[in-house]
């Protein structure tokens, strides 16, 4: 099928503002969006600056907004599009080259939530053990791959840069609900700062972005309430 291209073009070299390329390619319907991508870069325009690695849903690195939508251009496929396809960089973070972006501001969140397992109990002779209904409390937000699609899709990030954001509560919460873990208050207090978790406004678009259907809307809302009974 023939598919009208627009893609979201800036360098920072030589344009001073984005500007929209224009393209007109032959695509297989079952072909994903990375592939009509790579198709643009091999065999059009050659400048085209794009970030992947996997190619599998796995890795999240091509999280871009597709027709309005964040999604990972390695899991949506042309024929869900139709013959008239937009792709942008997602938003909220500063775009390097094309749709590229500096991910450094999204990963400083992460980081700030202290995203490892905390416990200086003496550790045991064999593993920490852990009962399925206690590996079940947290199993939903194991699965974040770091994509930043949800982060980026929240008004209030694109509002205020300094708000943690969906993806690094989504990362707090797998470790504030393990029972391996110690360090459950010191993230709610984090959490419980100016630009924490509170800056949520229940808007859903986190969760409507995730590759991983994560219920993100839903673990913001347990850590809230964590934070309010003063307990895990």
């Amino acid at each position: 099928m023939q598919v009208h291209l627009r893609i979201k073009r800036f360098n920072p070299e030589k344009d001073k503002e984005p500007w929209w390329g224009e393209y007109e390619i032959e695509a297989d319907p079952a072909e994903r969006i990375l592939d009509v991508l790579h198709t643009v870069k091999w065999y059009h325009d050659g400048t085209l600056t794009l970030r992947r690695s996997c190619a599998h849903g796995i890795c999240g690195s091509d999280a871009m907004r597709i027709n309005g939508r964040n999604r990972l251009a390695c899991k949506v496929l042309v024929r869900d599009l139709g013959d008239h396809i937009q792709v942008e960089p997602i938003l909220g973070l500063p775009v390097i080259k094309d749709l590229v972006v500096d991910m450094e501001p999204f990963f400083a969140h992460y980081r700030a939530i202290l995203p490892y397992l905390i416990n200086d109990e003496p550790p045991p002779e064999r593993e920490r053990l852990q009962s399925p209904e206690e590996r079940e409390r947290y199993d939903d937000t194991t699965k974040c791959i770091l994509c930043a699609a949800c982060t980026t899709a929240c008004p209030s990030f694109w509002a205020r840069g300094q708000y943690v954001g969906p993806a690094a509560i989504v990362q707090a919460h797998r470790f504030i609900f393990d029972s391996r873990d110690r360090g459950a208050a010191q993230r709610l207090a984090i959490l419980n700062e100016a630009d924490g978790v509170w800056r949520c406004r229940t808007i859903y678009n986190c969760t409507d972005a995730c590759p991983r259907d994560i219920k993100v809307t839903q673990a913001i809302g347990e850590v809230k309430k964590a934070i309010m009974l003063g307990r895990v």
